[in-house]
C-alpha cells in the first residue's frame, strides 16, 4: 500500500479530493472528502496531490536538531497525540525527545496475535518523530502499541536501561487537558514514557494522618452563576466518549455545582444545557423536581438562551 493515513489525494474518475482516513486492505482505502463523508475507493483510482498530505505534513513538523548544551538531561521521553491540522478525523502519534540522548526508537503494533513494525529510526536530542497515525473515532479498535527505546550519547554518561513500554490507549488516557506540544506547536496530549519512579516520603505521609480535621476539610469553591454544561466545555477528550458517558459527566457537574451553590447560599444558579435532543434538559428537570433545596426552576432568559438554559431558584 503506497498511501498512508493523512495523504491528500484526488479521484481519477471524479471531481473529488480529500484525505486518506482509512486503510481498508492492500487495494482499498477510505477517503474523507470536503463534507466529512468517507468514501471507500480502490487505491488505483486516486492519485497524490502534490503540495498536500503526509509529505508536507512531515516536513512541517520536522524539528531542527539542536545539540544539547549545558546540563545533560536524562529524562523527558514522551508520546504526543495530536489531531491532524487538515484532516480532523485523524490523530498522529509522535515521539518527543527532550533528553540529551539520541533515541534509537522502534514501534510495533500488536492486534491479538498479529504484530507489525510501524516505525524504526533515530530521534535526535530536542527532536520529534511521527511514528503512527490512526482514526480518532476508532480508538476502541486501536492495536496495542509497543515502544522500544535505546539511549545513546558520546558524552561521559552512565548507561541507561532501555525502555520497553506497551500502551493500549483508552478514552480515560485523554481525560487530562491538552497542552502545547514542543516542536510541533499544536495542542495535544502528552504521556511520559520514562516517568520517574514515585518516591514516598514516609514522614510526610505519617504527618498527613495526624492533621487536624479542619485542615483536611476541602473548601467548596463558589460556582459561577451561569454554568455551561456542553461537553466540549467540560472535557477535552469528549470526542472519545459514548453518549451515556457524556450524560453522566454533565449530570455530575450539574450536581456538584448545585450543591456548591446551596453551600454558598446563592439565591439562584443557571445551567446552560442547550436544546439538542432534550435528554439532558429532561434529566436536569427530573433531578431538580425532587431536590429539597430547590424552590422552583424555569427557562432562563429566552432572549439570551432561547430554550437552552434553566434557571434554578434556591430556598
Amino acid at each position: 500500500m503506497k498511501y498512508k493515513l493523512g495523504d491528500f489525494v484526488r479521484f481519477v474518475d471524479e471531481r473529488l479530493e480529500g484525505y486518506v482516513t482509512k486503510i481498508i486492505d492492500e487495494q482499498m482505502i477510505g477517503v474523507t472528502v470536503e463534507d466529512d463523508f468517507e468514501i471507500p475507493v480502490l487505491a488505483s483510482k486516486v492519485t497524490y496531490v502534490h503540495g498536500h498530505g503526509a509529505e508536507s505534513h512531515d516536513e512541517e513538523h520536522t524539528a531542527d536538531v539542536k545539540q544539547p548544551v549545558g546540563e545533560f538531561k536524562s529524562k523527558g521521553v514522551y508520546i504526543a497525540v495530536v489531531a491532524d491540522a487538515k484532516a480532523n478525523a485523524l490523530v498522529h502519534l509522535y515521539i518527543i525527545n527532550e533528553t540529551s540522548y539520541q533515541l534509537l526508537t522502534a514501534l510495533t503494533t500488536q492486534q491479538q496475535k498479529d504484530f507489525k513494525g510501524e516505525f524504526a529510526g533515530i530521534v535526535e536530542p530536542n527532536g520529534v518523530a511521527k511514528v503512527y497515525s490512526a482514526k480518532l473515532s476508532e480508538l476502541q479498535l486501536w492495536p496495542k502499541l509497543i515502544f522500544q527505546v535505546l539511549f545513546y550519547t558520546k558524552q561521559n554518561q552512565p548507561s541507561v536501561e532501555p525502555l520497553n513500554v506497551s500502551e493500549q490507549f483508552k478514552a480515560k488516557d485523554f481525560a487530562g487537558a491538552k497542552k502545547m506540544v514542543p516542536y510541533i506547536k499544536q495542542q495535544g496530549w502528552m504521556i511520559q514514557l520514562d516517568e520517574p519512579e514515585l518516591v514516598i516520603d514516609a514522614e510526610k505521609l505519617k504527618e498527613s494522618f495526624f492533621k487536624p480535621a479542619e485542615e483536611k476539610q476541602q473548601t467548596v469553591a463558589k460556582p459561577v452563576s451561569e454554568l455551561d454544561l456542553h461537553i466540549e466545555k467540560l472535557r477535552d477528550d469528549y470526542q472519545f466518549l459514548a453518549s451515556s458517558e457524556i450524560l453522566n459527566i454533565q449530570t455530575d457537574h450539574f450536581k456538584k455545582a448545585l450543591d456548591a451553590a446551596i453551600v454558598h447560599q446563592m439565591p439562584d444558579i443557571t445551567f446552560i444545557h442547550g436544546t439538542g435532543n432534550g435528554i439532558l434538559k429532561h434529566e436536569l428537570h427530573k433531578l431538580l423536581s425532587k431536590h429539597p433545596k430547590v424552590q422552583t426552576f424555569m427557562d432562563a432568559r429566552k432572549e439570551k438562551f432561547g430554550y437552552g438554559a434553566t434557571k434554578v431558584v434556591l430556598k
